[in-house]
C-alpha cells in the first residue's frame, strides 16, 4: 500500500509488480544502482540509469510520464525522486525498501544501460 515521504510517493514491492505485469501502465521503471550492482541482480526489462548520470539526462525525461525510480534500499530512488520533484517533473514514485525486499524475478547481467538523454526518451517498457 502506498505511502508518502517528503512529497513523494512510496510504493511497495506488490505495487511494483502490479506495475511491471500491466500491459497498459504507463508507468517507466528506472534502476538507478550503479552497473556493477545491476549486473549482479536487477528486475527483467527494468533499465539502469546510474543516480550520477540523472542531472546530464534530464532532458530525455518527459514530464508527461511516470516513473517509479528502484535502487538498492530505497534511500538513493528516494533522492532521485525529490530531485526529480525540484526539477519539476511531478509524476515521480520511489519503490520503498528496494531490491532488498524484492522477492520477484530477476537477472543477471547488463540488459538495458541508458547513457545518454535520446535513448531515454525513446526507451519503451
Amino acid at each position: 500500500m502506498s505511502s508518502e515521504n517528503k512529497g513523494v510517493t512510496q510504493i511497495d514491492k506488490d505495487e511494483l509488480k502490479n506495475i511491471l505485469s500491466a500491459s497498459d501502465s504507463n508507468k517507466i521503471v528506472v534502476d538507478v544502482r550503479e552497473p556493477e550492482e545491476y549486473n549482479d541482480g536487477h528486475i527483467p526489462g527494468v533499465p539502469l540509469v546510474p543516480m550520477q548520470t540523472i542531472p546530464d539526462l534530464l532532458e530525455g525525461f518527459d514530464k508527461e510520464k511516470e516513473y517509479v525510480f528502484v535502487c538498492r534500499s530505497g534511500n538513493r530512488s528516494q533522492n532521485v525522486s525529490l530531485f526529480m520533484k525540484q526539477q519539476g517533473y511531478e509524476k515521480v514514485e520511489n519503490y520503498d525498501g528496494g531490491m532488498l525486499v524484492w522477492d520477484g524475478e530477476t537477472k543477471q547481467g547488463m540488459e538495458k544501460h541508458i547513457e545518454n538523454a535520446g535513448d531515454l526518451k525513446t526507451f519503451k517498457k
